[in-house]
C-alpha cells in the first residue's frame, strides 16, 4: 500500500490537481471537464483564465477521443490526462498510444505550429478554416493550432517507444499562464 502514498506525494510534488488514466469516451470527457471546472471555481480563478484552460482542455480531450489510434493490445484505448497548477501557470498534459506510421506527421504538424508567431498562428487558423481538407480522422490540425493560440505558448511534446514496436506513446503538454 506504500505505492498509494508515493503516488500522492508525486502528485503533490508535481502540483497535479487532476489525473485520469484509462479509456476516454464523451461521457468521461464531460466528467473530467466538470471536475476541473469545479476545482477552478473553488479557488476563485478568473473567468478569462478559466475560459483559456477549458478551451485547451476540450481540444486536448477531443484529440484523445478522436485520434487515439487503436492498436492490437488490451491497453490500446488507454490514455492519460493531467492538469497541474503552480503559482504562475496551469499545465495540461495528455498522452496516448499512436501508430509508428503517424509519428512523423504529428511531429511535423506540431513543429510547424511551434515555429509560428501569434500572427502566423492566426493566419494558419484562417487558412485551415477556409480551405484545408479534413483528414480521414476528421481533423485538419485545427485543435493543435487552437491550443497554441489560446495558451500563447509552444506545445511541448515527446514520443516514447512502447513495448509494441508498431506504437509510440505521444505525450503533449501545454502551459497556460495564470495572469
Amino acid at each position: 500500500m506504500e505505492y498509494i502514498y508515493e503516488l500522492h506525494k508525486t502528485m503533490r510534488d508535481r502540483n497535479l490537481i487532476l489525473v485520469y488514466e484509462g479509456e476516454f469516451t464523451q461521457e468521461i470527457t464531460k466528467s473530467v471537464l466538470a471536475m476541473a471546472e469545479r476545482n477552478m471555481d473553488s479557488i476563485g480563478e478568473e473567468s478569462s483564465i478559466k475560459r483559456k484552460v477549458f478551451n485547451v482542455m476540450v481540444e486536448c480531450l477531443q484529440n484523445i477521443v478522436k485520434h487515439c489510434d487503436e492498436l492490437n493490445s488490451e491497453t490500446s484505448h488507454a490514455a492519460v490526462f493531467m492538469i497541474g497548477k503552480d503559482n504562475d501557470n496551469y499545465w495540461i498534459t495528455s498522452g496516448n498510444p499512436v501508430n509508428q506510421e503517424n509519428v512523423d506527421e504529428l511531429k511535423g504538424r506540431i513543429d510547424r505550429i511551434n515555429n509560428l508567431d501569434k500572427d502566423g498562428l492566426k493566419q494558419l487558423y484562417k487558412d485551415i478554416i477556409k480551405g484545408t481538407e479534413l483528414s480521414d480522422k476528421g481533423g485538419a490540425g485545427l485543435g493543435f493550432v487552437d491550443m497554441a493560440r489560446k495558451s500563447g505558448n509552444k506545445l511541448e511534446y515527446d514520443f516514447v517507444k512502447m513495448d509494441d514496436s508498431s506504437a509510440q506513446f505521444f505525450a503533449l503538454s501545454t502551459r497556460i499562464p495564470r495572469g
